[in-house]
């Protein structure tokens, strides 16, 4: 065929293909990603600067004063518990939820906002790998937060759903209670820096230990579902609106973690009496009570810095400083909400090993008390 005649009969079916392609949506599967807003990141780093000065920075700067002056931070939280089971419950709640209900929000608000406002390629790249250096890096971005463990619950699971490694969501969320400054200098002025010291250098050994040794045993394990379902589609819906997402993440995540969170600090409100012995003598220092305290502390729920009174009270009844070290290790590391609450974040297996692995440590802990101190 001539070359003019095969020109001829090729271009219409060109121009045909042509306008049929023009007519298709254009994807383009293998183009880079679309930039990420800039107002994203810094609205969250707005909240969290204006939350945490609120509810954290401004009045432990003022706790912090009076710690040095009087020596004390109040009173226990356990005093004078009722004699039923019911009313000690109650009046339980009303205390403690009355001293962390605006962290709790603060915290419950954070952890929806990372969902929505952190890019998850960068959380993955900073935070998702299973290195030493993820879990230091979830060490060190706990330490402004100075939250209970409840209350760094919930941020801890938003992490999680945003696909960081269960190595570096573990270190943020035992970080910030147990290696919270603010707790570290009312120690210091109240119980003494010995204390203080020694919270300090296995604080560090066990938030790092623990969050990595966790993370290596755990490796191969499964997620929970519930994980598994809230990361899988958000890779699909990029382009919905920014408050239907948060809107969904929030709710996803205050009913995740909430109504457990209210119903266990009640059960463990009625349980306090016999948790914690207040007769005068009772505690001894001695390695069976190291070992019962260490236990009962990971059970129990407090307020953030709230092991501080608990343990002057108890040591001015007789309690020697080995179970005091032992109380001020695991009192704010861990609690059964708190491990309740991250049940659908962590496998059953992995909130195991952290708690008893807290306990370990406030008894390795207790021990140095008992040989030093």
């Amino acid at each position: 065929m001539p070359s003019g005649a095969r020109r001829a009969k090729l271009t219409p079916l060109f121009a045909l293909t042509l306008v049929r392609n023009m007519s298709q949506p254009i994807t383009a599967p293998e183009s880079p990603a679309r930039a990420w807003p800039l107002w994203k990141p810094i609205l969250f780093l707005l909240v969290v600067a204006v939350g945490l000065y609120y509810v954290k920075w401004q009045p432990y700067y003022g706790k912090a004063f009076l710690a040095a002056d009087s020596h004390s931070i109040g009173n226990s939280i356990l005093a004078n518990p009722a004699d039923s089971p019911w009313l000690a419950a109650w009046q339980y709640a009303l205390v403690y939820f009355k001293a962390v209900w605006k962290a709790a929000v603060l915290g419950v608000l954070l952890g929806s906002l990372v969902q929505v406002l952190i890019p998850r390629d960068w959380l993955v790249r900073t935070l998702g790998h299973r290195r030493f250096s993820g879990t230091l890096l979830g060490t060190l971005i706990a330490l402004p937060g100075m939250m209970c463990t409840c209350c760094a619950a919930p941020v801890a699971a938003g992490l999680r759903r945003q696909s960081v490694s269960s190595g570096a969501a573990l270190a943020f969320w035992l970080s910030n209670p147990v290696l919270n400054p603010a707790t570290l200098i009312f120690m210091g002025f109240v119980l003494g820096w010995q204390f203080a010291v020694i919270r300090l250098v296995a604080g560090v050994v066990m938030v790092l230990g623990i969050a990595w040794l966790v993370q290596r045993l755990t490796a191969n394990d499964a997620p929970p579902a519930a994980l598994q379902a809230a990361v899988m589609p958000q890779a699909k819906t990029p382009d919905q609106p920014f408050f239907g997402r948060w809107i969904k993440a929030l709710w996803a995540l205050f009913w995740s973690t909430i109504p457990i969170y209210i119903l266990a600090v009640l059960l463990l409100g009625a349980a306090r009496v016999w948790l914690f012995p207040h007769a005068d003598g009772a505690v001894d220092n001695s390695l069976l009570w190291i070992v019962g305290l260490a236990i009962a502390g990971c059970l129990f729920v407090i307020p953030t810095a709230a092991e501080i009174p608990i343990v002057q009270a108890m040591m001015l009844a007789g309690m020697g400083p080995g179970p005091a070290l032992a109380l001020l290790m695991t009192l704010p590391a861990v609690s059964l909400p708190s491990l309740l609450m991250l049940n659908k974040a962590f496998s059953a297996k992995a909130l195991c090993l952290t708690a008893a692995l807290v306990a370990l440590c406030g008894v390795a802990t207790g021990l140095v008390g008992l040989v030093l101190m």
